[in-house]
């Protein structure tokens, strides 16, 4: 099924004594792209959630954020930052002297700096946890992953529709483009008699002539070249893959077709099919680069 890279889902939970709340969003990105905001005390989390999501999202930019909260009292290890405390005290009384300012410091102002004083869980409190929020994630990413699709789905119709016209552009063109040469030939014979009045014109020649000029204007091997493309899109709408950067490519393909049809036109009626054509796929480029 196709899937939109614009997704959204939430899930709260209250698991073990953890009320878990998880929150999951993404846009269209080129590459599979991961951020998690989660509590200080649980940074173990982000790398576990961004493997899990990416086991079922390929692409998009995707955020992520959890909050976790314990109903119970549990016993949490204090650890201090030496290191970066006297980095602190350092830096303070450094400003203190250059700007002649009273020396203050005490316990609890180092204790308010940024990573100074840390809780830290022991492994038990972190397979607890992890287990919890994953429970909520899978509740959320579903709902997330069902928001993709059904915005897939949209797409998906769009896209086809799109396609749809282009075919019946490419009808017209594939009968035009013949009348165009009879036209021509009946033009050229008629200039041929005026310039000649009554002396005999040269039907070889006439039909050498039409001869190069259907060459020229020939287009079937891009019309041929189109219906293929197009009938590849169309098998990418039921893939189950992710196909995005697959159609990507195509209607890449598909405009440069146009453009070769384009640059061949001599006719006004073709070359106004040739500018459907292409507003379509820029349409359509447009809904391609939000499928995953």
């Amino acid at each position: 099924m196709i899937k939109s890279m614009t997704g959204y889902g939430k899930s709260e939970q209250t698991i073990d004594s953890l009320n878990v709340t998880v929150e999951i969003k993404s846009v269209n990105h080129r590459y599979f792209e991961f951020s998690a905001r989660v509590p200080r005390e649980y940074g173990f989390l982000e790398e576990k959630l961004k493997k899990y999501c990416n086991s079922l999202i390929t692409r998009g930019k995707v955020e992520c954020y959890v909050s976790v909260e314990d109903l119970e009292e549990r016993e949490m290890e204090v650890n201090v930052n030496e290191t970066l405390a006297a980095g602190y005290v350092k830096a303070l009384k450094e400003l203190s002297e250059r700007f002649a300012l009273k020396d203050d410091i005490s316990a609890v102002t180092l204790s308010r700096y940024p990573d100074v004083i840390t809780l830290h869980k022991t492994s038990d409190d972190e397979e607890r946890i992890w287990n919890a929020v994953k429970t909520v994630a899978e509740t959320a990413v579903s709902k997330f992953i069902e928001m993709r699709e059904t915005e897939g789905s949209k797409l998906r119709g769009d896209i086809l529709s799109r396609a749809d016209y282009i075919i019946e552009c490419v009808e017209f063109i594939e009968s035009r483009s013949p009348e165009t040469v009879r036209e021509y030939n009946e033009k050229l014979k008629q200039r041929m008699k005026e310039l000649l009045g009554d002396a005999s014109v040269d039907e070889q020649r006439l039909l050498n002539e039409a001869a190069i000029y259907a060459d020229k204007i020939a287009v079937d091997e891009e019309t041929v070249r189109l219906r293929s493309h197009i009938s590849q899109l169309r098998e990418f709408m039921n893939s189950s893959e992710a196909i995005g950067r697959k159609l990507d490519f195509l209607v890449q393909e598909i405009n440069r077709e146009a453009n070769t049809i384009g640059s061949k036109a001599q006719d006004v009626d073709i070359a106004k099919k040739v500018i459907a054509i292409k507003a379509e796929v820029e349409k359509i480029r447009e809904q391609v680069q939000n499928i995953e």
